[in-house]
């Protein structure tokens, strides 16, 4: 992998599905979010993304895309657009599918998550992968109790509104990604205020990220190496208004080139009863 795709990558992909973060609890109440996001390398601009998000009282959606921008269109250019859907049962949010698409200068690729009760029932990659002998392989035993990338975007927390508090990072998340099982541990390290340009502004949880990598990867890879290693990463969570829910302001990602930022210019949401149709996120 060259330096630049080492660099750049973790934040490509956060655009698209922000790493997945978040863990199925209750949800409470409806509402709606519609963000926007730029994501820079040492403070030069290098990609910028959309998330909408939908909870209603029984089901939700929520959708990204992301493309790259500035100076980095230079080397290599790519855009990519995820969305998932479920079901929201006795305050719960149940994910039922997942699906992603990524296209490059070199390649595009198409995958689907379907999944039942926290049970990943079937992944589809076109086109499929080749086999690589050296990627620790993934069990039936790693494909329960997971949450796919976005919906795991959407984490809860006690009380509603704009609260928030330390709780919002107390916790371990299981995450399938459709070839890699691995959780990301969450810890609270302080409050920030922020302001959007357009929407929220209030407070804020930082929390530090630590990446565990458990299946479906290769051992020597050179960005899993790096990341495993960080403790430096971090999250920032913003209330949803109207629900539970606390979903990505900030991700600061410290790569060898430099700090990694994805961070919304704006974050717009709104409370109240809606009932989720199919969502989709557009970079104007």
């Amino acid at each position: 992998m060259s330096s630049g795709r080492f660099a750049t990558r973790p934040l490509l992909c956060a655009l698209v599905a922000f790493a997945g973060l978040g863990a199925v609890a209750p949800a409470s109440a409806q509402g709606k979010l519609d963000a926007r996001y730029t994501a820079t390398l040492s403070g030069i601009p290098i990609g910028r993304g959309a998330w909408v998000i939908d909870i209603a009282d029984d089901q939700y959606t929520a959708a990204a895309s992301g493309t790259t921008a500035g100076i980095v269109r230079l080397f290599a250019s790519g855009q990519g657009s995820s969305a998932s859907r479920g079901h929201v049962r006795r305050g719960n949010l149940l994910p039922s599918t997942y699906a992603s698409s990524l296209t490059s200068d070199k390649k595009s690729e198409e995958l689907r998550i379907v999944l039942q009760n926290g049970t990943v029932k079937d992944v589809s990659v076109e086109p499929p992968s080749p086999p690589q002998p050296e990627r620790l392989p993934v069990t039936d035993a790693h494909r329960r109790g997971v949450t796919d990338p976005m919906s795991a975007a959407l984490m809860t927390v006690a009380g509603a509104g704009q609260q928030i508090g330390t709780e919002a990072c107390a916790r371990t998340l299981p995450i399938f990604d459709g070839r890699m099982r691995f959780d990301l541990q969450l810890a609270f390290k302080r409050f920030e205020t922020v302001k959007a340009e357009r929407g929220y502004s209030g407070p804020v949880a930082v929390c530090t990220v630590t990446f565990t990598p458990i299946a479906g990867y290769i051992p020597d890879r050179p960005a899993i190496v790096y990341l495993a290693r960080q403790r430096d990463m971090e999250i920032w969570l913003a209330p949803l208004a109207g629900t539970r829910v606390v979903v990505p302001y900030k991700i600061i990602i410290p790569t060898p080139f430099g700090l990694g930022v994805l961070e919304a210019t704006q974050f717009v949401a709104t409370s109240g009863a809606t009932r989720p149709t199919p969502t989709s996120a557009r970079i104007p």
